[in-house]
């Protein structure tokens, strides 16, 4: 039988008896979530109650993640526009995306004279979530678009025949463009947990945050 852990809990005695806030949940020897039920706000819950939880046929079954994923990598993303060209992207550290001459990467780099920097278009496309919104980076005036690949590994520059109007299963060519004031992030489709990041002496690269760098500002014109 799995053991029992809770979400948000306060201990109040020695016994197995607790106050629960949000939650229980059923968790089995491996550490994977089997049962939840969702509680009132201060609800006492004794050995009893744990094994009911555990032997109700009723209670929610907790799905493994990769359905969600699953579901996703089969939506749907159609182009609707242009949405910023020749835009630049500058890090935290004022260092500029630029091309980087050993392969199809990108690095960031200090710039006296902007016209080294990388140019970008930025392609709006529509997505069933109406709070993301999805958008490619190509750069601009060739038919290089940036694709995400795997945590720590090196933005690549994959050519396309035309801008895709439907994306289906390339979705690493698109990224979640997360905007707050001057800070702007781009979250991959694929990979929901990386950003597109720099640092110092290393390609553009997908990372999850600190110590790389994944905030922007973007200096560039709408069409």
């Amino acid at each position: 039988m799995g053991k029992f852990t809770s979400l948000s809990t306060k201990e109040t005695s020695k016994t197995s008896q607790f106050t629960f806030k949000e939650s229980v949940v059923v968790v089995a020897g491996n550490g994977k979530v089997l049962k939840k039920r969702r509680l009132s706000f201060n609800k006492v819950l004794t050995d009893d109650d744990l094994e009911a939880v555990a032997n109700d046929p009723e209670e929610e079954i907790i799905q493994p993640r990769l359905a969600a994923h699953s579901s996703q990598s089969n939506m749907k993303y159609s182009f609707q526009r242009v949405v910023k060209q020749y835009c630049i992207l500058n890090d935290t550290l004022h260092q500029t995306i630029i091309r980087d001459t050993s392969g199809p990467y990108l690095m960031a780099a200090a710039l006296h004279d902007l016209d080294q920097a990388v140019k970008f278009d930025m392609g709006a496309y529509t997505s069933n979530d109406e709070s993301k919104f999805p958008v490619t980076l190509r750069i601009s005036k060739t038919r290089l678009f940036l694709s995400a690949q795997n945590e720590d590994e090196p933005v690549l520059l994959k050519e396309m025949p035309e801008t895709p109007k439907v994306i289906r299963d390339e979705t690493n060519l698109l990224f979640f463009w997360e905007s707050h004031g001057t800070k702007n992030y781009f979250k991959s489709v694929t990979h929901p947990m990386l950003f597109i990041a720099t640092m110092q002496e290393r390609p553009v690269h997908m990372a999850r945050g600190q110590p790389s760098i994944t905030d922007f500002e973007i200096i560039g014109k709408q069409p």
